[in-house]
């Protein structure tokens, strides 16, 4: 079987790809850009449902208890973490912005739910999140939005030549 595969794969003996194989990898490559961008929407989804629940207060969380807060200590007062916040999003902007043409096609959006995470956290523990919920919603919806449009781009593109590829393929 495996040498089928090799004599196949070489065609003629001159390099030449198998064409279901070609047309195989072709179809798998299509479909892991497609889910490069669904990946992509429920990231965002996610940081909507993160941010409805910082609307809310964190009111499903229990509230933080004394020994609790004797052990985390005093919060970070929240003009540092505004300047933090500010800080990380220019650097966020900065490095989606030098992938945007020759990065990869993966997602890496990820983090970035983590990071404004923490900072509705922070807020939450300095008891500040309600003054400060719209610049980190803010700030979430540019990073992410412009990581989905850059995955969405370079993806988009990739698959409409991989399609083109495919119909050479199938004349």
């Amino acid at each position: 079987m495996a040498r089928t595969g090799t004599k196949s794969s070489l065609g003629s003996g001159r390099g030449v790809p198998n064409p279901d194989l070609r047309r195989r990898e072709i179809l798998d490559r299509i479909s892991y850009l497609r889910r490069q961008i669904r990946y992509s929407i429920w990231w965002m989804a996610l940081f909507f449902l993160v941010s409805l629940g910082a609307v809310f207060d964190f009111r499903f969380f229990p509230p933080i208890s004394e020994k609790t807060r004797h052990l985390l200590g005093v919060s970070p007062p929240p003009a540092l973490i505004s300047i933090a916040l500010v800080v990380y999003a220019f650097s966020a902007l900065t490095l989606i912005l030098g992938r945007m043409n020759t990065g990869p096609a993966r997602y890496r959006g990820w983090s970035h739910i983590g990071y404004l995470s923490a900072f509705y956290l922070f807020y939450y523990y300095a008891g500040e999140l309600r003054e400060n919920f719209w610049p980190v919603f803010f700030a979430g919806l540019t990073i992410l939005g412009l990581e989905n449009y850059r995955v969405w781009s370079i993806c988009s593109e990739a698959i409409r030549k991989e399609k083109e590829i495919l119909a050479l393929l199938e004349e």
